[in-house]
């Protein structure tokens, strides 16, 4: 290519995979398994499943997933893990790699909607059309794909992992593709930590467009079961594991290798992972719940940090701070890991809170 030009296509088979990733071995989500296999089986265009960090997101996909390929080898899958520096363009670019388009086929220009200079934005509505026109090309889609095994795909099923780390880049990418699985034989699987913006609510709760599955800590009986296949487990009472860890898998991860329940590990995680991310405010109104022995009204928690307003969507969305039938409450591994910040300001917040 001339000097500041970029040749299309290069490298894109190496931005995603054609299989789920070898992941953690999966304990309980029977449920939630069931909810992934009733979206497939519904033929719905998208789904969501979101928490909060290390819940085992990822990990429950990839095993749904494997489960789901064994008993249908033919479909087509491209697991994009998104990273903090992913664009817009990088992702198109390896969608487009994906469905078979290449310089030696692109019968319907697909290559020219994606900027050749470095900067230059990318034109969403064209490759939307373009695309459109191309997955619902059965004849074209037949030749292409004709002489790989298994033949041209019923369907492909595209999973965007992290998705969170692209959405405020790629909002009318996204917005495109939804848009786009509505009418086509393409599927879409979002993982996130926090709940997306891309879609509107019609779409999840009349249209039956987008399903959502919010992933949260395992059950008392699921970390109960756990516990019981430890060998050194004799000392452990599942509920005061399941107070500790919030039925977090990574924490139980750490109590299957350490023996403990909040071991440095799971703490540090919570410390680098979240608390050091939040702003000042939100960590003072989660510090403040957390010596609170029960839900407690937002108005009366929000007057006690002195917050203005509603509760903070950044929390909520990210499944830290819940709003419960009694008042506002938090997940309960986080709320152990605050109670651990004791001293004068601990006593403080108890008084504010009563």
């Amino acid at each position: 290519p001339k000097p500041g030009r970029l040749t299309p296509l290069t490298g894109a088979h190496a931005t995603y995979h054609t299989e789920p990733p070898t992941t953690r071995p999966v304990h309980g989500r029977i449920d939630e398994i069931a909810e992934l296999d009733n979206w497939h089986s519904q033929r719905k265009p998208c789904a969501v499943v979101h928490g909060i960090a290390g819940i085992g997101k990822s990990t429950l996909v990839a095993h749904w997933l494997k489960k789901r390929m064994e008993s249908d080898p033919n479909i087509s899958v491209c697991w994009y893990p998104c990273q903090p520096w992913d664009s817009a363009l990088g992702l198109a670019t390896s969608l487009l790699h994906r469905f078979g388009i290449d310089e030696s086929h692109d019968p319907y220009n697909l290559i020219e909607t994606l900027p050749l200079t470095p900067g230059a934005k990318m034109d969403v509505d064209t490759w939307r059309r373009r695309l459109l026109t191309y997955l619902t090309d059965a004849r074209t889609i037949r030749e292409r794909f004709n002489s790989e095994k298994g033949g041209p795909p019923p369907y492909w099923l595209i999973v965007i992992d992290d998705i969170h780390h692209i959405v405020d880049e790629a909002r009318d990418l996204l917005g495109a593709l939804i848009q786009i699985s509505k009418s086509t034989p393409l599927r879409l699987l979002f993982i996130s930590r926090t709940t997306l913006d891309i879609y509107d609510r019609r779409d999840v709760h009349t249209r039956d467009v987008v399903r959502e599955l919010a992933l949260s800590g395992l059950s008392l009986e699921e970390t109960g079961n756990w516990l019981e296949e430890l060998t050194n487990n004799s000392s452990l009472e599942v509920d005061e594991v399941h107070a500790a860890t919030g039925g977090h898998p990574l924490a139980l991860e750490l109590l299957e290798l350490y023996g403990n329940p909040t071991h440095g590990d799971w703490l540090r995680f919570l410390d680098e992972e979240i608390i050091i991310h939040l702003p000042d405010g939100e960590r003072e109104l989660l510090l403040t719940l957390a010596v609170a022995d029960k839900p407690v009204s937002w108005p009366k928690l929000a007057k006690s940090v002195g917050w203005e307003g509603v509760p903070p969507e950044n929390l909520i969305s990210h499944g830290l701070l819940l709003e419960l039938e009694g008042g506002m409450w938090l997940h309960e591994a986080m709320r152990e890991r605050l109670l651990r910040d004791v001293g004068t300001a601990q006593n403080e917040r108890k008084k504010q809170i009563r």
